[in-house]
């Protein structure tokens, strides 16, 4: 870590901090924790997971106004999570759908291998077609379902991200005053 500033033989302390973030939302976090006093030291890759990272703080301990500020950064910190639950929400319900149809899609071509298998051809071809007509329709339901979920989360995603806006803009005014 770097060393702390002297100025004319005054001091200043800092704290650290390491916050582990989902990389999509690397620049929402990083921008925000600035406006709580924070100055971003290093990014290093987290080892929970490929999406995530680690984003490397520190600030003065001194800081002025550091009870609301904690405050704020919490609700800047719930609203975050909150995107992020919103928009992992667009794909799981469309995934599920997709997967349990391809599931069955699966299923009804197995029954087919096994008529042909058992030398019962026209039994294969009535299992044959709805199997791929289960393998080729998630992929549809998926995009459909995602895109009406999508409309509906859109404008809650907006409207955490109007009020991620107002808290570090109340922050923001607490540290330059």
């Amino acid at each position: 870590m770097s060393e702390p500033i002297r100025s004319e033989n005054k001091y200043i302390g800092y704290e650290y901090r390491d916050f582990t973030v989902n990389r999509s939302m690397e620049s929402v976090y990083v921008d925000g924790y600035h406006s709580f006093g924070w100055t971003l030291e290093g990014i290093v890759p987290s080892i929970k997971g490929v999406f995530t990272e680690v984003l490397k703080f520190k600030r003065d301990r001194k800081i002025i106004n550091k009870a609301e500020l904690t405050r704020l950064q919490r609700q800047f910190e719930s609203c975050a999570a909150e995107i992020e639950t919103l928009e992992r929400s667009k794909i799981i319900a469309a995934s599920a759908v997709a997967y349990i149809i391809g599931a069955f899609g699966t299923a009804f071509i197995a029954g087919a291998v096994f008529a042909h298998n058992a030398g019962m051809i026209p039994l294969t071809i009535i299992l044959a077609i709805p199997g791929f007509v289960g393998w080729i329709i998630p992929y549809f339901c998926y995009s459909n379902i995602r895109g009406k979920k999508t409309e509906k989360v859109t404008p809650l995603v907006e409207n955490k991200y109007d009020e991620i806006y107002e808290v570090c803009e109340k922050a923001n005014g607490l540290l330059n005053k």
